[in-house]
């Protein structure tokens, strides 16, 4: 369903301590993936898939600052195509910062600042066919 926030990200200078900073202090689980310099965030109870097993909550990722689109953290919003709404934001005042781009076989992202200078993200899952 698109419009709604589905994923977080939160930038870091020390990633052992942001890690272990969330975890302290709200219970949070991380992973980083093999062959990739991000991590995943679990912030509730998952399926193996990392899928959340309970409504409301999300889970998110951290990364370090230099490989941030954004100085502080992100909000990403699902939407039904990424291009469709890269040009929408984009006259609606908006300007894209990534375009969009692979993740895995999973879907695709990209981020884009609102006319307010607020950078945030975009995620359009890939076809199941």
């Amino acid at each position: 369903m698109a419009g709604r926030v589905v994923h977080f990200e939160i930038p870091f200078e020390d990633g052992e301590r942001a890690r272990g900073f969330y975890r302290e202090v709200f219970g949070w689980k991380t992973d980083i993936p093999p062959g990739m310099d991000y991590t995943m965030v679990f912030s509730g109870p998952t399926v193996e898939t990392g899928m959340p097993t309970e409504p409301g909550f999300i889970n998110g990722g951290m990364m370090d600052k230099k490989s941030s689109p954004a100085p502080g953290p992100v909000l990403v919003i699902e939407v039904d195509s990424i291009d469709d709404t890269l040009a929408v934001i984009e006259k609606q005042g908006g300007s894209t910062l990534v375009g969009r781009t692979a993740v895995g076989d999973m879907g695709f992202s990209a981020y884009f600042k609102d006319p307010e200078g607020n950078v945030n993200g975009i995620w359009e899952t890939a076809s199941q066919g």
